[in-house]
């Protein structure tokens, strides 16, 4: 099934405007759950209370309240937040290009596909060369759904994604977090964990090879539920031995990589010997 467009606008790069539709890049795919009431499995529906009045409330009796000090608030009608929305606009207004090494990846919010729309072709894939050829990022501003959002425009896989960014106000300090910048690192130690990074490298990020494991445990189990089998609990999972010894964590790591490539290696000349030494059909026959 071809994918959906969510929405469509205008590029903007310089006096080049570039018509273009926006896709979903992906979507979770994790377990949810509803909750219902043990006795009758009935869904539990939320109710909204005030605890001032001790009633429930109905929706159309709500206004937004914003906390500008401890229990205090000042109110504002859905009216007065529309005219606050920044003015509507399908145009991605490109502000400058950047190299893409330059933006941290902590800014990242969401990302989007984007295809050009009707007519919008040769300019799209101008932009898409340029910036390849380039070695640039575009950083823009875009406003969705009434908020004003700061957004980057990437070339890969042959075209052009949007990335939603926080601001910078957004990001949390990382200096305020303690980075253990007071332990000391002996030469052995850093060489062997050195060692151990390589044995674990590998040139290529490969993501099909990563899986949700819980989720799928989760629905195997959701599929019996409804075939009425019967279910089995896990067994209880062994606990890691905690090794205190940095040293010895690095070196047992290493060990226990070269004893699985060991019995890697090992396994598939052990396997041909075994299919050696079995007598096949026309052995038996000679024999006899």
């Amino acid at each position: 099934m071809p994918p959906h467009s969510i929405g469509s606008g205008t590029l903007s790069f310089g006096l080049v405007s570039i018509p273009v539709k926006m896709f979903t890049s992906a979507s979770s795919a994790g377990v949810s759950f509803n909750q219902l009431h043990e006795k009758c499995g009935g869904r539990i529906k939320q109710q909204l209370l005030c605890p001032a009045c001790n009633e429930v409330v109905e929706r159309t009796a709500l206004v937004r309240g914003y906390e500008f000090a401890k229990d205090q608030y000042v109110r504002f009608t859905e009216d007065e937040l529309k005219r606050l929305e920044a003015e509507a606009s399908q145009t991605i207004d490109i502000n400058e290009f950047v190299p893409l090494d330059q933006v941290d990846p902590i800014y990242f919010e969401k990302t989007y596909y984007l295809g050009p729309d009707k007519g919008g072709d040769k300019a799209y894939r101008l932009l898409y060369d340029a910036m390849m050829k380039a070695g640039r990022v575009a950083l823009a501003k875009y406003v969705m759904r009434g908020k004003e959002n700061l957004v980057l425009i990437r070339p890969s896989q042959n075209g052009l994604m949007l990335h939603t960014m926080y601001f910078a106000d957004e990001i949390r300090d990382f200096g305020e977090i303690d980075k253990g910048t007071d332990a000391t690192i002996r030469p052995n130690e850093l060489a062997l964990a050195e060692k151990l990074i390589n044995e674990l490298s590998n040139p290529d990020f490969k993501p099909e090879t990563y899986h949700d494991e819980y989720r799928g445990r989760v629905l195997e189990v959701v599929e019996a539920k409804v075939e009425g089998k019967e279910i089995t609990a896990v067994g209880e999972q062994v606990q890691r031995a905690q090794v205190i010894d940095l040293m010895d964590a690095l070196k047992q790591s290493l060990e226990g990589r070269s004893e699985k490539s060991e019995r890697a290696a090992t396994k598939k000349p052990a396997a041909k010997a075994k299919r050696a030494a079995t007598p096949t059909k026309e052995s038996k026959r000679a024999a006899r």
